[in-house]
């Protein structure tokens, strides 16, 4: 449970601190920002994604005792590509102060984001080393610390330095320093190192992790190809309002489902562990029926408050375009959603990982195809119809690998159906509210959607979630006290 509070404070507070940076940069500036963030996320994928998969895949408890060269290969690895980058990050930075003398600049932007990826990179390659061994205290301490530091770091920066550029610097310096912080009881004992052993590991991430890299980087590269089309067609302050509205959706409907992934995932891996790969590939099912369960009405219910939400809550130069892109990128991040926590991870389960690089292809190909026709018919609001079209036919690729075949994922299709009724009662009851007062609509619309849910969840034990609440209770209830 630590791990699950942690990561839901974690997207609380970059939610608001998202927000605030928008605010305090202004349209053009976020635009630039978050531009050269798409682009910072890109290269950590590219460089530290396949050790930090490998890390949640390979890395255990019982693993941290019997077989350290696991750790030292993730460790050795990760230094290397780290020095590279920071190398890279000085060369960019010399060249803004030498050849361009501006922080706006090309150069100085690339090695704002340069910082901001390696930071990125570290902090979470710790992160998953913590989630791997079930600390749940540890990993809430480094998501803590981080958090305080970027809110001092970030918004500090964007204040008194208002230079996407600077921000960058403090998004990833927030990162590194919550792990420098914590280097301590995040390190495992030291052992000699057998480099036979190293060879091997390194072996087995790359196999592991290189198509998923490859996937990954395909949908890191679509916002940033989507940004960038944005910015070149209708300028920065329109690739910021477009920026902001995919942030927050993203969060909306992703927030929960990474916090489950973080803990279901490991639990299918020890599970296999334990009892071998049939018991995680039930386990698995199991967890998909979750996941849709739970962020199905998420982002229903997102789509269900967003005109109170961006009256109450997005800063008044975003209005109206916030709601436009958002409510065209719902759908399209609800299908990512899925593909990360419900699909991908049979896959990684199984370690045959090429057919999610074939969904990515397919993704990356079809939002290269409606960049091209979509914005002649819908103006700027076509490159989010290209983004959601291109994330729905990766999502339908995937799913049909997965469900058909000698190897089909056998699904809980009555939790499913049961979940998809249940949400569609929801929306049906709460549209005529949405055009209430946003107050009210925002006061009225989230409780009882979560009763109206609730219900069909406490009536139908969609996903088997009644059970759990109710076994939850009845076990704090028998805790002997001391």
């Amino acid at each position: 449970m630590a791990v699950i509070a942690a990561f839901i404070l974690n997207a609380g507070l970059n939610f608001i601190l998202g927000l605030l940076v928008a605010k305090l940069l202004g349209p053009a500036d976020f635009g630039l920002f978050a531009l050269a963030t798409a682009g910072a996320t890109v290269a950590n994928t590219l460089l530290f994604e396949w050790l930090r998969l490998s890390a949640t895949r390979f890395y255990s408890p019982r693993v941290r005792a019997e077989e350290p060269w696991i750790r030292q290969g993730l460790d050795r690895a990760y230094l290397i590509l780290t020095l590279l980058l920071f190398a890279a990050a000085g060369l960019c930075a010399i060249g803004g102060v030498t050849i361009e003398v501006s922080a706006e600049g090309r150069m100085a932007i690339t090695a704002g984001a340069a910082v901001a990826a390696l930071g990125m990179g570290v902090f979470d390659y710790h992160a998953a080393l913590a989630r791997a061994r079930f600390d749940g205290r540890l990993y809430f301490g480094l998501v803590a610390i981080k958090n305080l530091l970027a809110l001092v770091l970030m918004a500090g920066a964007a204040w008194f330095l208002p230079q996407p550029v600077w921000v960058l610097v403090a998004a990833g310096l927030s990162q590194f320093l919550a792990v420098v912080v914590l280097y301590r009881p995040l390190a495992d004992a030291r052992v000699p190192v057998i480099r036979v052993r190293l060879t091997e590991t390194w072996r087995l991430f790359t196999l592991y992790g290189l198509p998923l890299i490859a996937a990954n980087a395909a949908y890191q590269v679509l916002p940033f190809l989507n940004r960038g089309a944005l910015a070149a067609q209708a300028g920065l302050a329109e690739a910021g309002y477009f920026a902001l509205a995919a942030d927050v959706t993203t969060r909306s409907i992703g927030t929960l489902g990474t916090a489950l992934d973080l803990l279901l995932f490991q639990i299918a891996v020890r599970a296999e562990e334990e009892q071998g790969r049939s018991a995680a590939e039930a386990q698995v099912s199991r967890n998909v029926a979750l996941v849709v369960a739970l962020l199905l009405p998420c982002a229903a219910g997102f789509w269900i408050v967003l005109p109170a939400f961006q009256a109450l809550v997005v800063p008044e130069a975003y209005r109206g375009p916030f709601a436009a892109y958002a409510g065209v990128m719902i759908p399209g991040f609800f299908c990512l959603a899925m593909m990360n926590f419900a699909l991908n991870p049979i896959f990684q389960i199984r370690r045959r990982t090429l057919p999610v690089i074939a969904a990515a292809g397919l993704g990356l190909g079809v939002n290269g195809l409606g960049l091209w026709l979509l914005p002649r018919l819908f103006g700027p609001e076509g490159i989010a119809l290209a983004q959601t079209a291109g994330l729905a036919a990766a999502t339908a690729m995937l799913a049909l690998r997965t469900l058909t075949g000698a190897e089909r994922l056998h699904l809980p299709w009555w939790d499913l159906l049961a979940a998809v009724t249940g949400t569609a009662a929801m929306v049906l009851c709460l549209v005529p509210l949405r055009d209430l007062d946003p107050v009210q609509a925002l006061a009225l619309c989230l409780p009882l959607g979560m009763l109206l849910y609730a219900a069909f969840v406490c009536l139908f034990d969609i996903a088997g979630l009644r059970s759990l609440v109710l076994g939850r209770f009845a076990k704090a209830r028998h805790v002997p006290a001391e």
